[in-house]
C-alpha cells in the first residue's frame, strides 16, 4: 500500500486502518453501517469493505452483541475492531468490556490475550443533543485491563499521522482491550506539521511498554520559564493550544500544554516534571465535572508532588446534559475563552 500523506485527522485514522488491515491478516472491522459506499457515519471506515470485502463485516444494531462477538474472535485469535456509531452507545458494552473483555486474560492466568480495539467518536458541539454528545470515556477509566488511548492532531515523523500511527499500533501490536477515543471535531482538523509549529517546541515522551503511546510536551519558543501547565487531551489540546498562544501575546501568562494519548492507565512522569517547574496545574476536559479525568490528574499529581504543586485546577462541561440549541450547547461545553479565564484566575 502507497501511503498518501494524511491533511485531517479523518485522513490519518482511515489511513491507519487501511494499513492494518493490509499488514495483519488477522485484524477485521465490525459495526454498523460500514459497507461502502456509506463507510461509517463518520467515514472512518470508508473504503474499507472495498478493499477487504471480507474482513468488513456489517451487524445489526446491537453495540452489546458487536462487542461480545467480537471479544469471541480475539480469543480464537482474531484482531478485531470494534466501530461504535457514537460513543453515547458505549454504555450498551460496559458489560462486555468491563466483565468479560479486560478480565478473561487475569481470569484465565495469563493463558488468553484479548486483543479487540473498541473505537468510537465522543463529544457534542454539532447539535446532536444530550444523548449523541456526551464524552462518557471517564466511565471506562478506572478499569483493569483496559487501556484508553486519545489522539492528538499532529502528522510527526510518521506517514500515517500520529492518529493512524495510534490506531494501526493499536490493532497490530496490543494484545489487551483497548478503547480508542476519536472527537467528533477532531476529525476535520489538519494534521500540525513542522510548517504550523514553527513558534513551538514538540517534545515526545513514551510511555513505558512495548508499545510506547506518546505523550506530548509542548513549549512556546522563546518564551520565558513556563507559569502554568496545561493538560488536556483529544480535542480539547486544540483549544488548549489556542489559549496557549493568547495567553502568551495577550496576557503575558506563560504555559506549556501536557497532551497524553494514553488516558488510562496513566503515565505520570511527564506531567509531573512539568510541574516541578511551573508548580500549577490546569486539567482541561470537554466530559463532565465531578468524578472526572481532571480530578484523577489533580488527585495523582498532588500525591506525587506534594507542596510542589502550589495551585490546581480543572475545567470541564457545565451542565448536566448537553443542549441541541446552538447557544446553549456553546455555553455548556469549555472553549478556549474559558480556559483562559481560568488561566487568568489562577495567576
Amino acid at each position: 500500500m502507497t501511503v498518501p500523506t494524511p491533511r485531517t485527522v479523518l485522513d490519518s485514522l482511515n489511513l491507519g486502518l487501511h494499513q492494518a488491515l493490509q499488514d495483519d491478516p488477522a485484524a477485521l472491522l465490525i459495526g454498523e453501517d460500514l459497507l461502502d459506499p456509506y463507510g461509517g457515519a463518520f467515514k472512518v471506515s470508508h473504503g474499507l469493505s472495498s478493499a477487504f470485502p471480507e474482513r468488513v463485516w456489517t451487524t445489526p444494531i446491537s453495540e452489546a452483541g458487536i462487542t461480545g462477538i467480537a471479544g469471541g474472535m480475539a480469543l480464537r485469535g482474531l484482531h478485531p475492531v470494534v466501530e461504535i456509531m457514537f460513543g453515547d452507545f458505549s454504555t450498551l458494552i460496559a458489560d462486555q468490556v468491563i466483565n468479560h473483555l479486560a478480565k478473561f486474560h487475569a481470569m484465565y492466568h495469563g493463558g488468553v490475550d484479548v486483543p479487540v480495539v473498541i473505537r468510537t467518536p465522543m463529544g457534542g458541539r454539532r447539535g446532536y443533543g444530550p444523548t449523541h454528545s456526551q464524552s462518557l470515556e471517564k466511565f471506562f477509566l478506572g478499569v483493569p485491563g483496559l487501556t484508553v488511548l486519545a489522539p492528538f492532531h499532529i502528522q510527526g515523523e510518521q506517514s500515517l499521522g500520529v492518529p493512524g500511527q495510534l490506531l494501526y499500533q493499536a490493532v497490530t501490536a496490543h494484545n489487551s482491550p483497548l478503547f480508542f477515543i476519536e472527537n467528533k471535531l477532531q476529525y476535520t482538523l489538519k494534521l500540525l506539521t513542522s510548517e504550523n509549529l514553527q513558534e513551538f517546541t514538540v517534545l515526545t515522551h513514551q510511555t513505558p511498554g512495548a508499545q510506547g503511546f506518546p505523550c506530548y510536551q509542548i513549549r512556546l519558543d522563546g518564551a520565558p520559564t513556563a507559569q502554568l501547565t496545561l493538560a488536556a487531551y483529544g480535542y480539547m489540546a486544540h483549544l488548549a493550544l489556542e489559549a496557549m498562544l493568547r495567553l502568551a501575546y495577550e496576557e503575558e501568562i506563560f504555559c506549556e500544554l501536557l497532551v497524553p494519548t494514553q488516558l488510562a492507565p496513566f503515565e505520570l512522569a511527564p506531567l509531573a516534571t512539568s510541574l516541578q517547574t511551573t508548580g500549577r496545574l490546569l486539567a482541561v476536559e470537554e466530559g463532565t465535572r465531578p468524578l472526572g479525568w481532571g480530578a484523577e490528574v489533580l488527585a495523582r499529581m498532588a500525591e506525587a508532588l506534594g507542596s510542589q504543586l502550589k495551585q490546581a485546577s480543572r475545567l470541564a462541561a457545565k451542565g448536566p446534559v448537553v443542549p441541541a440549541a446552538a447557544d446553549l450547547e456553546a455555553a455548556c461545553l469549555p472553549s478556549t475563552e474559558d480556559i483562559i479565564q481560568q488561566a487568568r484566575e489562577m495567576m
